[in-house]
């Protein structure tokens, strides 16, 4: 078989096919349905499977803590009356040390399970760590693909730091530099070893949360008699928010918002080779929290199991120096060293918790292991090697790219609010480039209000304004 490019391109389909062993074509229902509510049982697995398939590998059940020192920190500077109970569920004990080894634990079940000898994986991220862990506990082969470089090859030290871990747990990294070739090599991967495609964006990898989201509602209802009020998210692909909202609601708590948390890149590219190198942060930001919420069918099976929009009751932005500001601050009052990644999800819950009531609860949902490049002083030494700005003073002054402003109080740390229905109506207009409006019958409807978390009126209404742009 030839190799060019558009070949594997063209084979794409059936090579995903072969190397998940499921067939999504039995869950489309048109050209633009397709039955999401038979998709996500379909491994078969309850809750109870998940967490005993878990435990076998080190992963799950990991401790939820109060943040005392914090909560009172930020109680000072609330109104009266203000300033929510804050609760960490701490993930770096998993593991690999992030809750990525709960996505990654059932793909190496199902892998071995079904007989392959290997996992393959494309991510720059916690998740290449987490699956080469798993593969090695399962006596399985994995190779991690993995974008660390830009066309100078330098890489940015968090990356190079996960690729260090990765190579740790006895995977075999294939690293590249920023472009599009990422799929290509994963697809030629999965076809030359026929080892199991452990995407993150499988039923597999979701169902893995279920049991994150599940832990939380148990451990809150158990310890204070009541759901937790809010469930912070830090987003990117959309999986975090999917599976933890998911197991949430699994185990009755269905008045939890939900709230996804990204990182502000606007304005940085991430296919670009100039701006890969100018974020502090590889994951949790815009550059993917946003496209996938408006589009999540952009990877590499397909249909995407993780789907932001149907989930999230409301999407909060930060900006890079209140992160590290939280790190900081979480590792001296907290001694809590973590992050800072996933410190994303803390930071939107200080502000959060500051104008709610002093009776609520709100539950930083993950943390990750922390160290070498990963450390949040190796990611500021290496932006101020890129003629990026770093300074203390009001965080409204970070410009991505070009200057990190850490705030210099507490109560400087604050959130911006995304507007939902800007992102349903994005949505919406990638549907319609799918299907036209005009002929979105009951069923599309149907699907597309459940997919955007609105009603089918609101969807025709915007596909009625859609179809008069296009016209």
């Amino acid at each position: 078989m030839s190799n060019s490019y558009d070949d594997v391109m063209a084979r794409r389909s059936e090579i995903m096919r072969r190397a998940l062993a499921l067939d999504y074509d039995s869950f489309q229902r048109g050209d633009l349905v397709f039955d999401y509510d038979a998709l996500m049982p379909s491994p078969g697995y309850d809750l109870d499977d998940v967490a005993r398939i878990q435990a076998e590998t080190k992963v799950g059940h990991t401790p939820l803590y109060e943040l005392h020192r914090l909560t009172d920190a930020v109680r000072e500077i609330a109104e009266p009356g203000k300033g929510a109970r804050i609760l960490l569920k701490d993930e770096a004990a998993n593991a690999s040390g992030s809750f990525k080894a709960r996505r990654a634990s059932l793909s190496a079940h199902e892998a071995e399970v079904k007989g392959f000898a290997g996992m393959v994986t494309a991510t720059s991220g916690n998740y290449g760590a987490a699956v080469a862990s798993q593969a090695a506990q399962r006596g399985l082969a994995c190779i991690v693909i993995q974008e660390i470089y830009d066309s100078r090859h330098v890489g940015q030290p968090e990356i190079v730091e996960k690729s260090r871990a990765c190579e740790a747990y006895g995977a075999e990294v294939i690293k590249l530099t920023v472009g599009p070739e990422l799929f290509y090599v994963l697809l030629r991967t999965l076809e030359d070893t026929g080892y199991f495609n452990a995407s993150l964006y499988t039923p597999y990898g979701i169902a893995g949360i279920e049991t994150l989201g599940a832990e939380i509602g148990h451990e809150v209802k158990q310890r204070y008699g009541r759901q937790p009020d809010a469930v912070v998210v830090t987003n990117a692909g959309g999986g975090n928010i999917t599976g933890t909202a998911r197991g949430l609601r699994k185990v009755g708590c269905d008045e939890t918002q939900v709230v996804a948390v990204s990182v502000d890149l606007t304005g940085l590219h991430m296919a670009s080779d100039h701006d890969f190198n100018n974020k502090s942060f590889t994951t949790c930001h815009t550059g993917f929290g946003v496209p996938f919420a408006t589009w999540p069918d952009r990877v590499d099976v397909p249909r995407n199991a993780a789907r932001p929009l149907r989930y999230m009751d409301g999407y909060q932005l930060v900006s890079q120096g209140e992160v590290f500001y939280m790190t900081e601050l979480l590792t001296k009052i907290e001694g809590l060293e973590r992050g800072p990644a996933e410190n994303t999800s803390l930071t939107a819950a200080v502000a959060m918790a500051r104008q709610m009531d002093r009776d609520q609860i709100v539950v930083v949902q993950e943390t990750e292991y922390t160290g070498a490049g990963k450390h949040h002083n190796s990611q500021l030494s290496f932006a101020r090697s890129r003629g990026i700005e770093v300074r203390r003073g009001d965080p409204a002054g970070n410009i991505p790219g070009k200057a990190i402003v850490i705030p210099e109080r507490l109560d400087q740390v604050g959130t911006r609010a995304l507007d939902l229905d800007k992102l349903r109506r994005s949505y919406l207009r990638h549907a319609s480039q799918v299907m036209a409006p005009e002929v979105w019958g009951d069923a599309e409807l149907e699907f597309l209000a459940d997919e955007t978390n609105t009603t089918t009126d609101a969807v025709r209404q915007i596909g009625a304004d859609l179809a008069k742009e296009g016209a």
